[in-house]
């Protein structure tokens, strides 16, 4: 398949903290095939039809494991965990005992600490062309959370071209739990310049807007009227720039959370959707979480090679991370990532 003709699965052949790493793809009868590592659990690659059946890879990743361990950008592709996104100064509360984190985005702890998931080797099995299992122990104190956290992530790559992650986790001690990944797309293909004509569509009325180190202020402010309106499908780019939103200063673009319109639903809902300008690529985002966090590569520097051969330049991906809102062990208002034993 177009995948593996250009990945060199043995490139992913390593062993990394005594544990073996390696490559996995799956299929599917459509011609569509995804590759992980079970280093961080990575989405590297991501081959689907564009609307002229060529073949593109819209999952932005890197032709070997070391050039992951190596990055300058941590989270290509991971996924993100204990606790996605940002904890307020490193610390929170649970049942009065205050627990310190490390802190590794300015005064604040991002996307688990200083070794996240995105760092662990997954324990992986493969039992079909469809389907991969990956499992990991979180054990009680790593990165300062409580509680031994047994997680298992599955990837379904679906016959009709859907990537389905699926996500367990069961603990032996109160804890909070925030779990996502962290892929980086651009549906005109990997490395093709800027994502800021794909046209994006979010299923939401409201934002969590942030202070200046992207902790939210705790209210959930109406999209209407503002630059982060994406319920009409609108380009990325159109408003990015706004100089008197001082939002978007704070992010230095897009990176913000919104409140999902499904957030009280069960089930799967269509909270996102995203197009190509050039591929005609489509990509429907679906979620049980009550948040999703747009992210516009803004932080992106151009210091990273990609399995094409490209940078990793300003802009030329984005994520759109599922999630439930960050901050939430310190904002009492925002849904409880609280954990309990005896719970899935």
């Amino acid at each position: 398949t177009a995948c593996v003709s250009y990945l060199n699965t043995a490139k992913y052949a390593d062993t990394i903290e005594g544990k073996p790493v390696g490559l996995y793809v799956l299929k599917n009868k459509e011609g569509a095939c995804a590759a992980i590592t079970n280093y961080g659990g990575r989405l590297v690659s991501l081959v689907v039809p564009d609307e002229a059946n060529k073949p593109t890879d819209v999952v932005v990743g890197f032709t070997n494991v070391q050039d992951y361990v190596h990055s300058s950008e941590p989270y290509f592709g991971a996924l993100i965990g204990r606790v996605g996104n940002r904890i307020a100064k490193g610390k929170f509360t649970l049942d009065g005992k205050t627990y310190n984190l490390f802190t590794n985005n300015g005064p604040n702890t991002l996307h688990g600490g200083k070794k996240g998931y995105q760092d662990v080797v997954w324990d992986a099995s493969q039992t079909n062309d469809s389907t991969l299992l990956l499992k990991y122990l979180s054990r009680d104190g790593e990165e300062g959370f409580p509680g031994n956290l047994n997680i298992t992530v599955q990837y379904t790559l679906t016959a009709n071209n859907a990537l389905k992650i699926d996500y367990f986790a069961t603990t032996d001690q109160k804890t909070v739990v925030n779990l996502t990944n962290h892929a980086f797309f651009n549906l005109n293909g990997e490395g093709s310049g800027t994502i800021n004509n794909h046209l994006l569509q979010i299923n939401a009325d409201r934002y969590t807007p942030v202070d200046t180190t992207l902790i939210p202020t705790g209210q959930l402010e109406p999209v209407a009227g503002t630059p982060f309106d994406f319920r009409q499908p609108t380009a990325i780019g159109k408003r990015i720039d706004t100089v008197n939103n001082q939002q978007l200063k704070n992010g230095r673009g897009y990176d913000h959370n919104f409140v999902l319109d499904s957030a009280n639903s069960s089930g799967l809902h269509q909270a996102a959707m995203v197009t190509g300008d050039q591929s005609g690529i489509v990509m429907k985002v679906y979620t049980t979480e009550p948040g999703l966090q747009f992210y516009g590569g803004n932080f992106m520097q151009g210091k990273n090679t990609f399995k094409n051969g490209t940078k990793d330049d300003f802009r030329t991906a984005f994520c759109l991370e599922t999630q439930h809102f960050p901050d939430a062990p310190n904002q009492k208002k925002f849904p409880s990532i609280v954990l309990e034993p005896g719970q899935e």
